[in-house]
């Protein structure tokens, strides 16, 4: 397949071109700077310019980029730049690619469980509703803003993604230090679900997306074994062998990140199931989150 690929130097996306290229397909990356190789192509969702021309003839479109949601506090400024580089991008990539001669059959958006808000126990699925609060509106936003796409007849399928598991940076990624200083446990009480997914297969199943026509609309992607924050604070600190015996101070992440962030983010939690995936057939390479960390601390560093 020829692939076009937002969000290329981004966590998920550099893993996600690896593994297509590795597969055979031919990837062209969307970047917001003058292309510096023949697989680039130039864009600016801000200005609204974007090299049509190019995208002619792809089979499939996977779209990642925005800005960060985790590492910021949310002033008022950066939650509109949250929001922003959302919709002006998907917005921009979404009516390019319906107006082409020769479009996708596919574009998967990125999303996020953050749609499903803080819903306490409550199992969720893609026939879940949507909940409330900043995250689950600008995912929600997020979402519409695809829709030229799919108005033009493209297949579109909202990537919503739980935590990725990866030692390269992400959530797993900042914590790994503080775990290994046997500083790390849960957060505030713990109970809070978290639904999580490890890198191998959050790139494999966004290959499963586009290779799928039945992955149509909402798509979870997170493991089939949902954790509290409890537990994932003790597995973790079991796969590292260091005691987790401290909970994080809740006083603390506030300073930090800001009371909204925590509250909605680490305080809060999704117990999200990949029904979807699942009933198409996908098989999960790590399933269990003991072993799915073990996976992403080993590959990083084999001797952490």
């Amino acid at each position: 397949m020829r692939v076009l690929v937002t969000g290329s130097s981004g966590l998920i996306g550099s893993a996600l071109v690896r593994s297509l290229e590795v597969e055979g397909h031919q990837v062209t990356r969307l970047v917001r700077r003058p292309p510096a190789r023949p697989q680039e192509v130039s864009w600016d969702p801000g200005k609204g310019s974007i090299d049509a021309a190019a995208l002619e003839g792809h089979d499939a479109a996977v779209h990642l980029a925005g800005a960060n949601i985790g590492d910021h506090r949310w002033t008022d400024e950066y939650k509109a730049r949250i929001l922003d580089s959302r919709l002006e991008g998907t917005g921009l990539l979404a009516r390019t690619l319906g107006s082409l001669d020769r479009p996708p059959k596919v574009l998967a958006s990125g999303s996020a469980i953050g749609f499903y808000g803080d819903r306490g126990d409550e199992e969720l699925t893609e026939a879940s509703s949507p909940g409330t609060g900043f995250l689950a509106e600008v995912v929600q936003a997020w979402e519409t803003a695809a829709g030229p796409a799919r108005e033009a007849g493209i297949r579109v399928a909202y990537l919503r993604t739980g935590v990725v598991q990866s030692a390269e940076g992400g959530a797993l990624g900042r914590q790994l230090l503080p775990f290994k200083l046997a500083l790390g446990g849960r957060i505030g009480s713990g109970r809070q679900w978290l639904s999580w997914i490890e890198m191998t297969d959050q790139v494999r199943a966004i290959s499963h997306v586009l290779e799928h026509d039945s992955l149509d609309g909402p798509v979870n992607l997170t493991a089939p074994n949902p954790v509290t924050s409890a537990e994932y604070a003790k597995t973790l600190g079991r796969v590292l062998h260091r005691p987790t015996v401290l909970p994080i101070p809740t006083p603390a992440l506030q300073l930090m990140l800001g009371r909204q962030l925590v509250s909605e983010m680490l305080l809060g939690g999704q117990r999200v199931l990949p029904a979807a995936l699942e009933s198409s057939g996908y098989a999960f390479a790590n399933p269990h989150l003991e072993a799915a960390l073990a996976a992403a601390i080993g590959r990083s560093s084999p001797t952490a």
